[in-house]
């Protein structure tokens, strides 16, 4: 039976995905909270460290660190990586959904200390992620919910998710994950009263625009926030701003704002 490895701190549509895949055979293998959730779903799941045979240590900093875990999602589908699993009681992970610590929501908040950002550092779900996103030839790594329902569709349909979406899946792993760092290196950075030589931007897509400069180049919106708007504002009617747009949206901002600090110094030219 193929096995599906959870470990999530955001459970949306963990369920659902949970239950599909059972319903098509699956054995489910969950850690801490992620176990607890799905059995009071009314799921048959295996904890880690019954399926490791070592129990969760330094109060949950230690889960998924344990060799039966990480060969089973980074073994190939060879007959000497299998003889290594027989000899260290493990079994493959055909597909692993983790979802990390929610460090930019826990410093985010004005009362966060470096202690507790300190405790939302994840370390066994991103190893957990980058194994299985190398391992991408045999494995499916979901990090976000969003593709939850893709991908089952894909299994019931095909027994496994394709090669392109395991593809595009292990891509977007590495982004997520490259993501987490730069946003503890911010963190830090900004706690650092010295600074480094290093300036680190993390940028989140905002939108496909129509086009680039010209009509046959592509172009796309970057802001700092999730889901922001164009210039930190939102389109409230009309079409969708163009590259051109946009530029003389910022122009005239840059103006008016020019204009307005003209009039307060007293600058009458």
């Amino acid at each position: 039976m193929p096995t599906a490895l959870f470990s999530v701190s955001d459970k949306g549509g963990l369920i659902e995905l949970a239950r599909g895949l059972h319903q098509l055979g699956w054995d489910l293998l969950a850690s801490g909270g992620t176990a607890s959730a799905l059995r009071v779903a009314g799921l048959p799941v295996e904890d880690i460290f019954e399926y490791t045979g070592s129990p969760e240590v330094l109060e949950g900093r230690v889960k998924t660190l344990h060799p039966a875990v990480h060969a089973g999602i980074l073994a190939r589908d060879s007959d000497r990586d299998k003889q290594d699993l027989e000899r260290l009681n493990a079994r493959l992970i055909d597909l692993v959904a983790v979802n990390l610590y929610p460090f930019r929501k826990s410093v985010a908040k004005a009362d966060a200390t470096l202690e507790d950002a300190i405790e939302n550092i994840d370390i066994g779900g991103v190893a957990l992620i980058r194994a299985a996103a190398k391992n991408f030839a045999r494995v499916c790594v979901l990090t976000d919910p969003q593709d939850y329902d893709k991908v089952l569709a894909e299994i019931s349909q095909m027994g496994v998710a394709s090669e392109n979406t395991r593809y595009r899946l292990a891509r977007k792993a590495f982004s997520h994950t490259a993501a987490y760092d730069a946003a503890i290196y911010s963190y830090f950075e900004r706690t650092d009263a010295i600074g480094s030589a290093h300036l680190s931007l993390e940028l989140f897509l905002q939108r496909e625009l129509r086009y680039g400069e010209n009509p046959h180049q592509k172009a796309r919106l970057y802001g700092f926030h999730p889901q922001g708007g164009p210039l930190g504002g939102a389109l409230l009617q009309g079409k969708a701003l163009s590259y051109n747009n946009l530029l003389d949206l910022d122009a005239a901002w840059r103006a008016a704002v020019w204009a307005a600090l003209r009039q307060a110094s007293g600058i009458s030219r």
